[in-house]
């Protein structure tokens, strides 16, 4: 796909909450994932495993299964996010990457 085309597709969030939540929209799109997540400081793999141990230290697993594949898309292999939620049993809790790890198995088995 052309990046025309991507500009063209409605994007994610658009999808989800489109008329309902413009602002929100607005945040997660032009701000989150047009500035933030484009800032030099760290790169995408970096921002995207940061992303997944706050998510998984949070208990959000339901933003996990975009995320990790988001991941591995920015350079994360599955190794290292397996690892990753591993090592945040100890820090966030055994029942937090016991969930996180199941959406893992999800995302990683499906692909």
């Amino acid at each position: 796909m052309t990046d025309t085309a991507q500009a063209n597709e409605p994007s994610g969030a658009q999808k989800m909450f489109g008329d309902f939540a413009p602002g929100l929209v607005h945040f997660t799109d032009d701000v989150l994932f047009g500035e933030v997540w484009k800032r030099p400081q760290l790169s995408p793999k970096e921002r995207s495993l940061i992303t997944v141990a706050a998510l998984t230290a949070g208990g959000n697993a339901g933003q996990l299964t975009y995320h990790l594949q988001f991941a591995k898309d920015n350079g994360a292999t599955e190794e290292e996010l397996i690892e990753a939620i591993t090592h945040l049993a100890f820090y966030a809790g055994w029942p937090k990457a016991f969930s996180a790890m199941s959406v893992a198995k999800q995302v990683f088995r499906s692909t």
